[in-house]
C-alpha cells in the first residue's frame, strides 16, 4: 500500500506540472470538440496529430493523446442526445433514450447524467487501471480465436434485449447487420464478396456513415413529414432545476452507472472489443434487468447512464494491455503505441520499472483530465440545451450539414455520402415500420469478429467444434449465451401465457 501511495504521489507530481496540465487540457478540449463533430473521431484526430508529437516531450505527448481519446467520449453524447446524431460510434446507444429524453423536455437531465456518469466511470476506470492492470492483462492474454468467437456470440444474444418491442424484428435486423458485415474482402482468403466490382466496397461498408444515416439523417426525414409543432421538437429546459438530474434520476441511474462501469472496464481490456461493444452490452444488460423494459427506447435515463459509463471506463481498460504488455487493443491504442515508439520508448512490462514517472504520470493525468471534463461540460449544459430551441425548419438543414461534413471527413470519399443517404432512407423506413436500428448496428460490428474468430478456431482444431468446449473461458461464455437465450424464450412464453 505504501508503495502504491508513493507511485501515486510520483504520478501526480508529473501530471500536475504546469506544462503537462496545459497539454492535458488541450487534449480533453480537443477531444470534446472531436466527439461533438460526427465522423471525425478520436482515431483520425490522433493520426493527424501524431507527427506533431515528435516535437513534444514523450510524457506530455501521451497525456494529450489520451485526453483526446476519453474526451471524445464526453463530446459524443452531446449531439447524440440533442440531434440524434452519434458523435462517436460508442455513442450510438446514447441516441436511443437520450434523444427521447430531449424530446420530452429533459435534455438537461440527459446531458447532466451523461457528464456525471462519464466522470464517475472514467475515474473508477483509472482506479482500476492503477490496481488491476497486471492481473487483467494476463487474463486478456488468455483470449484466443475460440474465446473471441464465444464473446462475440454472447454479444449477439443481446440482440433480443436491444429490440424495443418485437424480438423477431430485432433478430431480423441483426441478420441484416451480419450480412452487411460480409461486404468487402474475405478475411481469410481475401476474395471479393458483394462488392459488385466497386473498389470502394472492397474495404467494406464504413460504420460511421451507416450510423449517421440510420440515426441522424433518418431523424431529419421524419421531421419533414411531421407538422410543425412543439410536441415533435425537443423542448428546452426552463430553469436551473431542469438542467441537472433530480434525486429520482440519481436513484434510477446509480445501479446503471455501477454496472456500466464494470462492464466497460472489463470489455475494454480485451483487444478488439473496446468502447462501442461495451456500450451495447451495458445497455442490453440494463434493459434485461429492468422490471419495466418497455421504458427503454422511450426516454429511460438508465439507457443514457449505462452506455455513457461503459464507453468511458472502456477507455481506461484499453490502456491496460498497451501499458503493461505493449499490445494495442484497438486503433486508438495502436496509434498511441506509434507515439511511444516515435519517442524511442517501448511500452510493456519494463515500462513500469524503467520509466515509472511516465507510467504513473499518464495514469494520474487521466483522473485530472476527467475532472477537467466535468468542470468544462457541466456549466455548458445550459448552452448545449439551447440547441433544442432551434425550430425544425432550421435544425433539419443544420443536422444534414453536420451529417455530410462528418461522413465525408472520415475518408474524404464521396461514396460514403451515398452510403449515408442509403442508410438514412433505410433508417426512416425502419422507424416507420417499427424496426429498431440498434440490433442491425450490433450485428454489423460483431459479424466480422464472429466470422474471423470462427474460421481461425476451426483452422486451429482442423475442423473440430470441440475446441470451443475444451477451453474453460470459451465454454463459460457460450454457456452464458445459451442461458440468456433460454431465459429470453422463457420470458416470452410466460408473457404469452399471462396474456391469454
Amino acid at each position: 500500500m505504501a508503495e502504491t501511495l508513493q507511485n501515486l504521489l510520483l504520478g501526480f507530481s508529473v501530471s500536475l506540472a504546469p506544462a503537462n496540465l496545459l497539454y492535458c487540457f488541450a487534449g480533453v478540449l480537443l477531444g470534446t470538440v472531436v466527439g461533438v463533430l460526427p465522423g471525425l473521431g478520436s482515431a483520425a484526430t490522433i493520426a493527424l496529430l501524431l507527427p506533431i508529437t515528435f516535437h513534444i516531450p514523450a510524457t506530455p505527448a501521451i497525456i494529450m493523446l489520451a485526453g483526446i481519446w476519453y474526451g471524445s467520449m464526453y463530446g459524443g453524447s452531446i449531439t447524440s442526445i440533442l440531434l440524434r446524431v452519434p458523435g462517436e460510434a460508442a455513442s450510438v446507444m446514447t441516441c436511443v433514450d437520450g434523444f427521447e429524453m430531449a424530446r420530452q423536455g429533459r435534455a438537461g437531465a440527459a446531458l447532466g447524467i451523461a457528464a456525471f456518469a462519464s466522470f464517475i466511470a472514467g475515474t473508477a476506470g483509472v482506479i482500476g487501471l492503477m490496481f488491476l492492470a497486471p492481473p487483467l492483462a494476463e487474463f486478456a492474454l488468455e483470449f484466443g480465436p475460440p474465446e473471441y468467437f464465444a464473446l462475440a456470440t454472447l454479444g449477439l444474444t443481446l440482440v433480443s434485449y436491444l429490440g424495443s418491442k418485437s424480438v423477431p424484428k430485432a433478430l431480423s435486423m441483426a441478420v441484416v447487420g451480419l450480412l452487411l458485415g460480409t461486404v468487402g474482402l474475405d478475411p481469410v482468403r481475401s476474395a471479393e464478396r458483394f462488392t459488385f466490382g466497386s473498389l470502394s466496397l472492397q474495404s467494406g461498408i464504413e460504420l460511421v456513415p451507416m450510423v449517421i444515416g440510420l440515426f441522424g439523417l433518418a431523424e431529419v426525414l421524419l421531421m419533414l413529414e411531421r407538422r410543425p409543432g412543439v410536441e415533435h421538437l425537443p423542448r428546452a429546459p426552463t430553469g436551473l432545476v431542469d438542467l441537472l438530474p433530480t434525486r429520482q434520476d440519481w436513484r434510477d441511474s446509480a445501479g446503471a452507472i455501477t454496472r456500466g462501469t464494470l462492464v466497460g472496464f472489463l470489455v475494454g481490456t480485451l483487444p478488439g472489443a473496446g468502447a462501442t461493444i461495451s456500450s451495447f452490452v451495458a445497455y442490453a444488460l440494463e434493459k434485461q434487468r429492468s422490471p419495466r423494459p418497455e421504458r427503454f427506447g422511450a426516454g429511460a435515463i438508465e439507457g443514457v447512464a449505462a452506455p455513457e459509463a461503459a464507453n468511458n471506463s472502456a477507455t481506461a481498460g484499453g490502456f491496460i494491455p498497451l501499458l503493461t504488455l505493449g499490445i494495442p487493443g484497438n486503433v486508438v491504442t495502436a496509434l498511441m503505441l506509434g507515439a511511444f515508439l516515435l519517442h524511442g520508448i517501448t511500452p510493456g512490462p519494463t515500462l513500469l520499472t524503467q520509466k515509472p514517472e511516465m507510467f504513473w504520470g499518464v495514469v494520474t493525468s487521466m483522473y485530472v483530465g476527467n475532472l477537467m471534463l466535468l468542470v468544462l461540460n457541466v456549466p455548458l449544459i445550459g448552452l448545449f440545451t439551447r440547441i433544442a430551441r432551434v425550430p425544425a425548419s432550421i435544425l433539419g438543414p443544420l443536422i444534414v450539414l453536420v451529417c455530410l461534413a462528418g461522413t465525408y471527413g472520415v475518408n474524404n470519399n464521396p461514396i460514403d455520402i451515398l452510403v449515408m443517404a442509403a442508410f438514412g432512407v433505410a433508417g426512416y423506413l425502419m422507424t416507420k415500420f417499427s424496426y429498431d436500428p440498434a440490433p442491425l448496428v450490433l450485428g454489423f460490428v460483431l459479424g466480422p469478429i464472429v466470422e474471423t474468430s470462427l474460421r481461425q478456431s476451426l483452422i486451429l482444431s482442423q475442423g473440430s467444434f470441440l475446441i470451443f468446449f475444451g477451453r474453460p473461458i470459451a465454454g463459460l461464455l457460450l454457456g452464458l449465451a445459451l442461458f440468456m437465450v433460454m431465459s429470453r424464450l422463457f420470458q416470452t412464453a410466460a408473457k404469452a401465457v399471462r396474456s391469454r
